[in-house]
C-alpha cells in the first residue's frame, strides 16, 4: 500500500509540473501592489467604503493571485501567504464597513510591508541545493498534517481490532490523490477557473473536512469515557463497522490528503516556474520528503501501538478535534475571499494562523460552533463518568 501512495504522489509531482510556465517578477508585482493599494487608502471614504472594499478584492484576485504571487509567496512559506490573505480580508472588512480611515490604514500598512518583503530579491536559492531543499520542504510540511490524520485513523482501527478495515482509510488516501492528480491536469491544461471560484471550493472542502473529522473525533472521545470499551471492542466492532463508522475514517483521509494535496500542486508549481532546469533536483527533494514521512508515520504508528487504550483514544480525538477547528477558520477565510461570506473584523485578537484563528466574527462564529458542542459533551462524559463511579 505504501508502494501505491509513493507512485501516486510522483504522478503528483509530474502533474505539478506546468505545461508552459513563466517567471513572475515578484518586485514588480509587489511595487504594483503597493502602488495601488496606497492610492485606494489615501482616495478612501468611510462614506463609500464599499467601492474601496471591492477595489481591493479585485487586488487580490486580478493581481496578487492572477500574477501567481500567491503560489510564489505559500511555496517559500503558506503561514505568510495565510497571513498576507487575512490581511487582505480586514482591509475588505473593515473598509466595506466604512470604518474610519486610520483603522484601513493601519491593516494596509502592514500587508503593504509585507507584499514589498515578498518582493524583494532573495539571496541566490534557485540552484540544484536550492531546489532541492524547497522541494523537500514543500512535501515535508503539506505532507504532514495529512499524515497526522492519515496515522491516527489507521491506528484508531488497528487498536480497536479492525486491522482489516484499514484499507478504507489507504483507499481513501488513494483516491485522494487521484483526485489531486486530476484536478490539477484540468485547472492547469483544460479549464480555466477564477480565482474566486477556486477560493470557495476550497473553502467547502476544509469545512466538510472539519464537520468529518469533528464527527470522528467526538465518536473517540465518547468511546474513551465509556467504562465499558474493552467489551464493545470485542463484541460490537463489526457492528459498529457496518453501522457506518469506517465510511467516516475514510473520507476524513479523503479529504484531508486532498485538501492537501490540491495545495502541494500549486506550491510545486511555483517552484517549478522559479527554478527552470532543475527538474531532477526538485525530483530528488520530493522523493527524500516522502522517505522522511514515511519514517515519520511508521515511528508514530509504533508509538501509538504502545500507548495505554485511554490515552491513545484521547490523544487521538484531540488532535482530529485542533484539526477539526483549524479547518473550519480556514474554511471560513477562503469562503470571504470568494466573496461567498461577509468579513466583520473582531478588533483587539490576534491571528493564529496554525490554528485557523483569524480575527473575524465568521470565523470564530464557525469554531465556536466546534468548540461549545465539545466542551459541552465533555463535560456531560465527565459528570456521568463520576457517576458511574460513585
Amino acid at each position: 500500500m505504501i508502494a501505491r501512495l509513493v507512485a501516486a504522489a510522483a504522478l503528483l509531482l509530474l502533474a505539478a509540473l506546468p505545461a508552459h510556465a513563466q517567471g513572475v517578477d515578484l518586485k514588480a508585482v509587489a511595487d504594483e501592489l503597493a502602488a495601488k493599494g496606497d492610492a485606494l487608502v489615501t482616495a478612501y471614504a468611510p462614506s463609500d467604503g464599499a467601492a474601496t472594499a471591492d477595489a481591493f478584492s479585485d487586488l487580490y484576485f486580478d493581481v496578487f493571485e492572477a500574477s501567481g504571487m500567491e503560489q510564489a509567496v505559500g511555496a517559500a512559506s503558506p503561514s505568510e501567504k495565510t497571513r498576507l490573505e487575512a490581511l487582505f480580508g480586514q482591509i475588505i472588512g473593515k473598509a466595506g464597513a466604512g470604518a474610519p480611515r486610520p483603522e484601513v490604514a493601519a491593516p494596509w500598512a502592514e500587508l503593504r510591508a509585507g507584499l514589498l518583503t515578498a518582493g524583494q530579491p532573495k539571496e541566490e536559492t534557485t540552484g540544484a541545493v536550492g531546489a532541492f531543499v524547497q522541494s523537500f520542504l514543500i512535501l515535508l510540511r503539506e505532507g504532514f498534517e495529512a499524515m497526522l490524520v492519515v496515522t491516527a485513523l489507521v491506528a484508531t482501527l488497528r487498536r480497536s481490532g479492525q486491522h482489516a478495515k484499514t484499507r478504507v482509510v489507504w483507499q481513501g488516501t488513494l483516491w485522494a490523490l487521484a483526485a489531486s492528480l486530476l484536478a490539477a491536469w484540468l485547472l492547469d491544461r483544460v479549464f480555466t477557473v477564477s480565482g474566486q471560484d477556486q477560493e470557495v471550493l476550497e473553502g467547502v472542502v476544509m469545512l466538510t473536512a472539519a464537520a468529518v473529522l469533528f464527527y470522528v473525533s467526538f465518536w473517540l472521545l465518547s468511546k474513551r469515557e465509556t467504562a465499558t470499551w474493552q467489551a464493545y471492542v470485542k463484541a460490537q466492532v463489526d457492528a459498529a463497522a457496518s453501522a457506518g463508522r469506517t465510511w467516516a475514517l475514510g473520507l476524513a483521509a479523503f479529504l484531508a490528503v486532498f485538501r492537501e494535496g490540491a495545495e502541494t500542486v500549486l506550491f510545486y508549481q511555483a517552484l517549478a516556474v522559479s527554478s527552470p532546469g532543475q527538474t531532477p533536483a526538485i525530483a530528488a527533494g520530493f522523493a527524500a520528503a516522502a522517505a522522511a514521512l514515511g519514517a515519520l508515520y511508521v515511528a508514530m504508528r509504533v508509538l501509538s501501538l504502545r500507548l495505554p487504550l485511554g490515552l491513545f483514544f484521547s490523544g487521538t480525538a484531540a488532535l482530529l478535534f485542533v484539526l477539526a477547528v483549524s479547518f473550519a477558520g480556514k474554511g471560513i477565510l477562503e469562503l470571504q475571499e470568494g466573496r461567498l461570506l461577509s468579513i466583520t473584523p473582531v478588533d483587539g485578537l490576534p491571528s493564529l494562523a496554525w490554528l485557523g484563528v483569524f480575527p473575524t466574527v465568521e470565523g470564530l462564529a464557525a469554531q465556536a460552533l466546534l468548540v461549545v458542542p465539545m466542551m459541552a459533551a465533555v463535560a456531560w462524559l465527565r459528570a456521568r463518568k463520576r457517576r458511574a463511579t460513585a
